[in-house]
């Protein structure tokens, strides 16, 4: 269930539900809880406290299936160039961890600081 849209009189209320898996499952889902709907006005009833019971209607949500296959379309759009960023990245090491520059004066070493 992702979100409930209940009329101002309370008379009738639409249930918005995600369904995954093929078409056909989507439509066997859809049509048990269309047929549980009486069952589930009847537990509605006991636990509120007004006039009229709702009247249930379930309505297919499309949104979060059409946004994980937005984000899939995305990734796999990106995935190749940024994989490639991304070991390039790993590649070159940052200025600031790299060693300390040495100096061989007379046969020592010594530390040069780095903003020379």
């Amino acid at each position: 269930m992702t979100r409930a849209e209940v009329s101002g009189d309370l008379q009738h209320a639409k249930i918005y539900v995600s369904l995954m898996g093929s078409e056909s499952q989507q439509r066997l889902c859809l049509y048990g809880l269309q047929h549980a709907a009486g069952f589930l006005q009847a537990k509605l009833a006991d636990r509120l406290q007004t006039r009229y019971t709702p009247v249930v209607q379930f309505v297919v949500d499309e949104g979060v299936k059409k946004s994980i296959e937005v984000s899939r379309l995305i990734n796999e759009a990106l995935g190749p160039s940024a994989a490639r960023e991304e070991s390039k990245e790993s590649l070159v090491p940052d200025e600031q961890e790299s060693s300390p520059q040495h100096n061989s004066v007379d046969g020592a070493t010594e530390e040069k600081p780095a903003d020379s």
